[in-house]
């Protein structure tokens, strides 16, 4: 046994430094993934040629979120994040309901994931290759192939992520660039795409003189704050980080801003590049692949090597992405597992594999979570191929794993971690101001958190609101899971509050541990 007393205390120190915690966090947010699946949705089904203005929202709302969030991972280290700095801020109860959230949410995201990945590898395989594979094949297996590389503790999403961060980034910047200095066929359009209002304008039926039917603008909206998510793994590496009070904060407001202006500038070049009419029918799957909103252009401006080199990127960096949310989700329940107060499934659910030290039991139970949930989907859900949802769209079912598998789960877990961010807001408040167990700034520590707060509670509230209305297209339209989302939230958060006040009457000493122990001991900093 080692007698180094830095072994001992956690993670190595100074281990990483402010570069290196903004690659990785850039790196989880995977921008070709978040542009190419989740840009279309909006265009076609959201807020039509506004959604980069839903993108430059979403920035000034997360941007001024990142101010509380970052003030607290000043003081408070958890990789787990959101559910350390809830249990700290707000005591245990709050830290179970919301950890809950971001379980259940991380665990879908891989199922989403994967229905993208499988949609565009299959895409892919037969436009370079000939090859047909039907996607359900390309979905099992692929989730199969993610449990066994986590199973042997194989880091491949955060090598593989690494080595194409670079090289997507410098690709859709060099296509944003081209079309910027191009223009396209009806301009720059910029009072339609990306002023402010544009963003809560619904697509409208026909717009343009297309075929398109109505959207709703919350879609859009939504789809872009999921296009953030990752960003708070920044909070995760304060251990490890050489100045964790200046590199932490730093790190996450470069990351949220760095992101926000990239996503709004690329998407904007986007719809550019296409023209009005042409995006909205694109992006609703007029051509049986609403990612051609990004290929077909791109081929134009940069040539028939670029447009496969992002074919490439997107399978590649899909795949990666879907197996860093696997990591998280594993390590998420493995966390919750370690306090649950019954001993046999707690002793299973946190047990970790001998010899590979890999969370092997969570990773088993996400996966077969996923594998069930895109089985049912795909069993379910094939009613819309021969009887569309809406009138226009198209019927081609292998739209199927992008147009539903993708699409709803994104949504549903999108909502939840909106509401562990609100929740989070208030734990930086109640750190601050509640226990006051640090100096508080009045604007970074209460007025940010708030306001924040309040522009993530409206974008629920539009969605809420959408909901209850029925939406007005897409394939998330008739869904069952979208249907019931409020309730659904509603559920796990009282489930996860009174299941939490039930461990601190019952199993006390559980209770103390609750957003302390996860994937590594959580501390203060003084």
């Amino acid at each position: 046994m080692s007698t180094n007393n830095e072994s001992q205390k956690g993670l190595r120190k100074g281990a990483v430094g402010l570069t290196a915690v903004l690659f990785m966090a850039i790196a989880n947010a995977a921008p070709i993934t978040a542009m190419s699946f989740n840009m279309p949705v909006g265009v076609g089904w959201g807020n039509g040629i506004g959604a980069p203005a839903g993108f430059l929202f979403a920035t000034i709302v997360l941007s001024i979120f990142a101010i509380g969030f970052s003030a607290m991972a000043k003081y408070v280290t958890t990789a787990g994040a959101f559910y350390g700095f809830i249990s700290h801020g707000l005591g245990q109860v709050w830290g179970m309901a919301a950890g809950l959230l971001a379980t259940i949410a991380y665990i879908l995201f891989e199922g989403t994931l994967i229905g993208g990945f499988a949609f565009f590898a299959a895409n892919t395989l037969s436009s370079m290759a000939g090859i047909e594979v039907n996607w359900l094949i390309l979905a099992i297996g692929g989730m199969i192939l993610i449990w066994v590389l986590t199973y042997f503790d194989i880091s491949v999403a955060a090598a593989v992520l690494g080595v194409t961060l670079v090289a997507e980034v410098l690709l859709l910047a060099a296509f944003g660039i081209s079309v910027a200095i191009k223009g396209g066929p009806d301009g720059y359009m910029v009072s339609e795409t990306i002023s402010p209002m544009a963003a809560f304008a619904d697509l409208e039926a026909g717009a343009f003189g297309s075929s398109v039917a109505a959207g709703t603008a919350a879609l859009g909206i939504f789809f872009a704050f999921w296009s953030w998510i990752g960003f708070e793994t920044t909070a995760a590496y304060g251990e490890e980080s050489k100045d964790p009070k200046r590199v932490i904060p730093r790190a996450t407001m470069i990351a949220v801003i760095g992101l926000g202006v990239f996503y709004t500038f690329v998407s904007w070049m986007a719809v550019v590049a296409n023209g009005a009419k042409t995006s909205v029918e694109v992006a609703s799957g007029s051509t049986g692949n609403p990612v051609d909103l990004w290929l077909i252009p791109v081929e134009a401006n940069l040539g028939s090597l670029a447009e496969s080199t992002y074919r490439v990127l997107l399978v590649i960096g899909s795949f990666a992405c879907a197996m860093a949310f696997h990591n998280a989700a594993s390590r998420y329940l493995y966390a919750l597992g370690r306090e649950l107060p019954f001993a046999g499934i707690r002793n299973r659910l946190s047990s970790t594999h001998p010899k590979h030290q890999s969370p092997a039991v969570a990773s088993t139970v996400v996966t077969v979570i996923n594998i069930v949930m895109v089985l049912l989907f795909a069993t379910f859900s094939t009613a819309w191929t021969s009887d569309p949802l809406v009138e226009g769209a198209t019927s081609d079912p292998a739209l199927l794993p992008y147009g539903v598998i993708y699409t709803v789960p994104s949504l549903v877990g999108t909502a939840f971690i909106l509401v562990v961010q609100v929740i989070c807001s208030f734990a930086v408040i109640g750190y601050f101001w509640g226990k006051k167990k640090h100096k508080g700034n009045v604007l970074t520590t209460l007025v940010a958190p708030l306001v924040g707060a309040a522009g993530m509670i409206y974008v629920l509230t539009l969605l809420f609101s959408a909901v209850g209305s029925g939406f007005a297209a897409g394939y998330q339209s008739n869904s069952l899971m979208v249907k019931y989302l409020p309730y659904e939230i509603a559920g796990t958060l009282i489930f996860g509050l009174l299941y939490a006040l039930w461990v601190k009457s019952k199993h006390p000493e559980i209770y103390e541990e609750i957003g302390r122990t996860t994937m590594e001991e959580a501390h203060e900093r003084a």
